[in-house]
């Protein structure tokens, strides 16, 4: 059982792990050997104070045990000399500042540092589930269990994807700083789609026992909103806070009180988070302002700004919304974007002429074991009175999810196949 002091170690590694490991990384330049610096501070802690007691300043605290460390370390490898001496130079002063001192001086940095360190963990070199576990232990602080409890696979596999993440930067020597300018892009892009893949996890779990992991939205929307504020001149950082913000007022009405699922358009829009959504709609009108074509982010973020402006699913604007899938299908061409641009299609001008664009992808290979396109064949077959069809539709998408509440939703519709909205999530 944790004892009192334990949970207040727990509690200030929650608030400190980022900045400090990001003020280790600048130091050390090496990002594999700062977590590990972090953690061996964090071991100190926990055996020291319990005794002692927690210092005034906990995160000084840390980050001076761990500044010694490094030194120890690169001493005995007699290795980086230079920065062995830069270690030391910068220890003595850290030693002869107080606590609060050298808290300040830290906070100097940390919005640079933090920008550098998402850089790094979502470095397109590393494979995307080692940078989303590598991200999540980084920036989000999440220990090995954590991120293996909200991903649904062994503790071990999560350790070892983040090992193999360390020792991938280590051997690309990949430098710790923001990317130049002509390869920014790119990387934003990689630190953009982590950051929106974490949150989908959570959004829509692909699968296990329920069907949100919120606690997965919130730790992207931190990433997100730390982001945006450390780069405010990316539209696309913006853009993807709007669209997250937006998405998660939906949390609460997501699910009824037996926690089975809700479709959007059946959901009591009374329930949706309204700070959420003034949130979201001011982030979306600051991607806006930043001028410059839309990105495939600001795009999403405007589909659900449709959504979250309708008091009732009757007042969407559903002409404006297959107008963006036709501006997301020109960024980001994908059957999935126009089986959504299908979806609102159909809203306008029913379900016949949204069901023959729907036919009309039937050989995409990326639609083949994607769920979702029978059951969007079968609410447009129901909707036209093709019931049998439907049935056969909705437990072909029953067998493909491996999700268990979404299959019980849809084997529940298989019985009834009363539903009479398509599926919009």
């Amino acid at each position: 059982m944790a004892t009192d002091t334990q949970r207040t170690i727990e509690a200030v590694w929650r608030i400190e792990s980022l900045r400090l490991i990001t003020g280790l990384s600048r130091i050390v330049r090496d990002v594999g050997l700062a977590e590990d610096l972090a953690q061996d501070a964090l071991v100190a802690a926990l055996k020291r104070w319990p005794q002692s007691g927690v210092p005034d300043n906990p995160g000084a605290w840390l980050m001076t045990t761990a500044k010694r460390r490094g030194i120890d370390l690169i001493r005995r490898r007699k290795m980086l000399e230079r920065k062995h001496e830069q270690l030391s130079h910068e220890g003595e002063q850290q030693h002869a500042m107080s606590p609060l001192e050298a808290a300040s001086a830290l906070d100097d940095e940390i919005g640079d540092d933090t920008l550098r360190l998402l850089f790094v963990a979502c470095h397109p070199v590393i494979p995307t589930e080692a940078r989303v576990a590598f991200t999540l232990r980084m920036l989000g602080g999440l220990t090995t269990a954590e991120i293996a409890r909200a991903f649904l696979v062994p503790e071990s596999t999560i350790a070892q994807r983040i090992v193999r993440a360390k020792r991938t930067l280590a051997e690309a020597n990949v430098p710790f700083e923001v990317p130049q300018v002509e390869d920014r892009g790119a990387r934003l892009a990689s630190v953009l789609e982590v950051i929106y893949f974490i949150f989908n996890e959570g959004y829509s779990a692909t699968s296990g026992d329920e069907w949100m992991r919120p606690e997965l939205c919130q730790d992207a929307l931190r990433l997100g909103r730390i982001l945006s504020e450390i780069a405010p001149g990316e539209a696309e950082a913006h853009g993807l806070v709007a669209l997250m913000e937006l998405q998660a007022s939906r949390l609460p009405a997501r699910v009824d009180s037996s926690g089975q699922p809700v479709l959007l358009l059946d959901q009591n829009r009374a329930r949706w988070d309204q700070l959420l959504i003034r949130r979201g709609l001011a982030a979306l009108e600051r991607a806006e302002k930043l001028g410059g074509l839309a990105g495939p982010y600001r795009v999403q973020a405007s589909i659900s700004a449709c959504h979250a402006r309708a008091r009732t699913p009757a007042n969407t604007d559903w002409s404006r919304i297959a107008t963006l899938y036709e501006d997301l299908a020109r960024l980001l061409p994908s059957p999935i974007v126009q089986l959504n641009r299908a979806v609102a299609i159909g809203m306008i001008s029913g379900p016949a002429i949204a069901l023959e664009l729907v036919d009309a992808l039937s050989a995409e290979p990326a639609l083949e074991n994607y769920y979702l396109f029978p059951s969007v064949r079968a609410d447009l077959l129901t909707k036209l009175g093709r019931i049998g069809e439907a049935r056969a539709e909705l437990e072909r998408a029953a067998a493909l999810t491996q999700n268990v509440r979404e299959r019980t939703l849809l084997l529940s519709r298989t019985t009834a196949c009363v539903n009479k909205s398509p599926k919009v999530q």
